[in-house]
């Protein structure tokens, strides 16, 4: 095993929290930001990359890992926890927005996990959070998601995050499934992903649901949210008033106001 070993607990349900804990010495890997609260005796270092054992110990190999980070469009840092006191220590780490965390044990899936560019939440020490460029085209420039998805490997636990109700899907050999672009959050590293476009001019232009869907097939695992970011924060948007000022919700008389030009004072 070249990952610290790491218990855990999940807390909540619709806004969760996962509460790690070490043992004397152990580390956890985490993005900068997605600290909730931790014990004393815990030590914090901000380091390049994600300090996994792969990533080198020169400073190319440093900059390496720092710059594949980069790409996909995370920040160029990443911060470690330590216990260093004589005895269990433990720490949280807060989910950014509803919806839930999944622990991922890499070593019951082949040691490889590809997930969204902003899936990763935190992981044991030595687990490798790199990039994973898709082989086809279509799915780089249209996948909605970005040409780049995330790659954990290790043998070690990893915990991501997705908005809304997480599903898991697990398809056969020569499976197929056709998913929205933004509800896909991981898979196994065997599911062959491609990018199709949806069909008609009046489903593309029309139907609402955009333009292309993701064609995961089988065999592997497949996890599915049903509330993206994006998808949350353009309602948020198109819901926020124009001007200043706030407007009552789901209000009719608000509404026949704003058309009459009426005075609210």
């Amino acid at each position: 095993m070249n990952n610290h070993e790491i218990d855990y607990e999940l807390h909540g349900d619709d806004m969760q929290f996962v509460e790690v804990e070490l043992d004397p010495e152990e580390t956890v890997i985490a993005e900068a930001g997605s600290l909730m609260m931790m014990d004393e005796q815990i030590s914090m270092e901000t380091i390049f990359g994600d300090g996994s054992s792969n990533q080198g110990s020169g400073i190319m190999g440093k900059l390496l890992g720092a710059g594949k980070r980069v790409i996909t469009g995370e920040s160029l840092f990443m911060t470690t926890f330590t216990n260093e006191g004589s005895g269990k220590k433990h720490l949280s780490f807060a989910s950014p927005y509803p919806g839930k965390i999944i622990p991922m044990d890499l070593s019951e899936i082949n040691g490889k996990l590809i997930c969204q560019k902003d899936a990763f939440l935190a992981a044991a020490k030595g687990v490798s959070v790199g990039i994973e460029f898709q082989k086809k085209v279509g799915a780089g420039f249209f996948g909605g998601e970005g040409f780049i998805m995330q790659k954990l490997e290790g043998d070690g636990m990893a915990f991501v995050h997705a908005g809304g109700t997480i599903h898991k899907k697990v398809l056969e050999p020569g499976e197929s499934l056709k998913v929205d672009t933004g509800c896909l959050v991981a898979m196994t590293g065997d599911v062959d992903y491609n990018v199709e476009f949806v069909g008609g001019i009046k489903t593309a232009m029309f139907g609402g649901e955009g333009l292309f869907f993701a064609t995961l097939r089988g065999p592997g695992e497949v996890w599915i949210q049903s509330l993206p970011f994006s998808r949350l924060a353009s309602r948020i948007f198109a819901a926020a008033p124009e001007k200043g000022g706030s407007k009552g919700e789901g209000s009719v008389a608000g509404g026949l106001f704003d058309i009459l030009g009426g005075d609210r004072k």
